[in-house]
C-alpha cells in the first residue's frame, strides 16, 4: 500500500532517519521542524539540519512555534498523513495531534527503553558505565517515551566511545530500524508492539554545562565517563596545576597513589597524569582559554615546568 509520511525532526541526529523515509518508498509529504534559531559567533538565523535535507530534496517544510493551536492541528492534518514519524523533534505531541494520522505516530529513540526515557539518552548511557545502548522505534503514547516498542536494534558502548561516537552510530541504527518498519508497514505487515516494562525506568535529563566540571575528588573511571559523554558538548572541564583547561580525551589508568586529588603527578608525552579520589585519570588532549584542541605534548611545550612532574 502508499504510505503518506510527515516527518518531524531537527537535529543531524534525525536526517538518516528522514533519508530512510524517502528511501522506503513511502511518500514524504511534508517536514516539520523546530524555527530557524540564532547560531554561530554572528547569531544568524540558521535552518536545522533537517530543514536543510527536506529543502534539497524538494519537501515542503513546517516550522510552527507549537502544535497546540487549532490553525496547527488543521494545517497537519491537511497534508492527510498516514503517519507521522517524530525523530528528536523538540516539541511535545497532544493526544489531538498522535490522532490526526490514520496510523498514528512512530518515534525513533536513542536508547534501550525503558531505560534513559528523557532529553539525553546518549550522554546519560555513557555517564552512567552502560554496557550497551541502541535505538527504539515505538508506538507514540502522551507520556514522555512511554509507547510500546515496534523494533529494537542494540550496540555496545566501549571505552572509546563519546557522545559524538555513539550518537553517530545509533543516528544509523535508527534509520535501519525505520526503515525495516516503514517497509513492512507498506507491505501490509502487522508489527507487534511490545508494551514497555515498569521496571528499569531511568529518565535521561537535559544536559547542564555545570555538569561537565570535573570534580578530582571523585573515582577517575567517572570522570573518565564524564570526559567521554561530553565531548563534543558541553565538554569536560577542569584545573590542571593552576590552569582552568577544556579536557577533550582522558582516560583512567590502573595507577594508585595517596596524592592528594588534583595534584599532578606525572606530566610526559603520553599524558598528564592527575590524582583523584580514587585511582588516576590520564589527560590525552585538552584546550586553553581562547586555543584549540592540542595534545598533551603540545600542551607541555607550552608549560615546560610541569614536564616529568612526580
Amino acid at each position: 500500500m502508499s504510505l503518506r509520511i510527515i516527518f518531524a525532526g531537527t537535529p543531524e541526529f534525525s536526517v538518516p532517519c528522514l533519508e530512510a523515509c524517502r528511501a522506503s518508498g513511502a511518500e514524504v509529504v511534508a517536514v516539520y521542524t523546530q524555527p530557524d534559531r540564532p547560531a554561530g559567533r554572528g547569531r544568524k538565523l540558521t535552518p536545522s539540519p533537517v530543514k536543510q535535507a527536506a529543502l534539497a530534496a524538494g519537501i515542503p517544510v513546517e516550522q510552527p512555534e507549537s502544535l497546540k493551536t487549532i490553525e496547527a492541528r488543521e494545517t497537519l492534518a491537511a497534508y492527510r498523513p498516514d503517519l507521522m514519524v517524530v525523530v528528536a523533534y523538540g516539541l511535545i505531541l497532544s493526544r489531538k495531534v498522535l490522532a490526526i494520522p490514520r496510523l498514528g505516530c512512530w518515534n525513533v529513540h536513542a536508547s534501550l527503553l525503558p531505560r534513559w526515557r528523557g532529553a539525553a539518552p546518549i550522554q546519560r548511557a555513557i555517564l552512567a558505565g552502560d554496557a550497551e545502548s541502541g535505538v527504539d522505534l515505538m508506538q507514540m503514547e502522551a507520556g514522555l517515551d512511554t509507547g510500546p516498542v515496534l523494533l529494537e536494534r542494540r550496540t555496545a558502548i566501549t571505552r572509546q566511545d563519546t557522545g559524538g561516537s555513539l550518537h553517530d552510530r545509533l543516528s544509523l541504527l535508527g534509520a535501519d530500524a525505520l526503515i525495516e518498519g516503514l517497509q513492512r508497514a507498506i507491505a501490509g505487515e502487522s508489527m507487534p508492539a511490545t508494551p514497555q516494562s515498569a521496571d528499569g525506568v531511568m529518565y535521561a535529563h537535559k544536559l547542564e554545562k555545570a555538569e561537565a566540571r570535573l570534580d578530582f575528588t571523585h573515582a577517575a573511571i567517572a570522570l573518565e565517563r564524564q570526559v567521554r559523554a561530553f565531548d563534543p558538548w558541553p565538554v569536560a572541564e577542569g584545573e590542571i596545576a593552576g590552569e582552568q583547561v577544556r579536557i577533550w580525551a582522558a582516560h583512567a589508568t590502573d595507577d594508585v597513589t595517596t596524592v592528594l586529588p588534583g595534584q599532578v603527578i606525572s606530566a610526559q608525552r603520553h599524558g598528564i597524569d592527575i590524582a583523584c579520589g580514587e585511582g588516576v585519570l590520564r589527560v590525552t588532549a585538552l584546550q586553553r582559554a581562547g586555543g584549540k584542541r592540542i595534545s598533551a605534548s603540545d600542551y607541555l611545550n607550552a608549560r615546560p615546568e610541569l614536564r616529568g612532574t612526580r
